[in-house]
């Protein structure tokens, strides 16, 4: 599987910090699911291990998983890590999103 999808050098340094510090996590996982203000929501959780269908994004020592559903929604994406006053965030930058929510985490294609 061949996509687009780009790992921000933010987001790997904090994805490396993260998974140094957690036992049996390697990599960030990426998913997009029906739902969230706008139509579809992006969830983000650490995994150990990359399924069979999993797209892997490598930078670094940072490793990010994405299964092959949520792919067609995030292609050309760019997965940020983004610390600002309103906090510290993972965040898509998907050209494909016709609206999002302030929150950032939800999206209509």
């Amino acid at each position: 599987m061949t996509t687009d999808i780009t790992l921000s050098e933010s987001a790997a340094k904090r994805i490396a910090q993260i998974v140094s510090a957690e036992d049996g996590k390697e990599a960030l996982r990426v998913s997009v699911e029906g739902g969230g203000c706008s139509g579809f929501s992006y969830k983000f959780d650490f995994d150990g291990v990359a399924s069979d269908d999993d797209l892997v994004i490598s930078r670094g020592d940072a490793k990010v998983l994405i299964d092959s559903m949520s792919v067609v929604y995030m292609a050309g994406s760019e997965i940020d890590f983004v610390d600002n006053l309103l906090g510290q965030s993972f965040q898509i930058k998907n050209p494909n999103a016709v609206a999002s929510c302030g929150c950032g985490t939800s999206f209509s294609i």
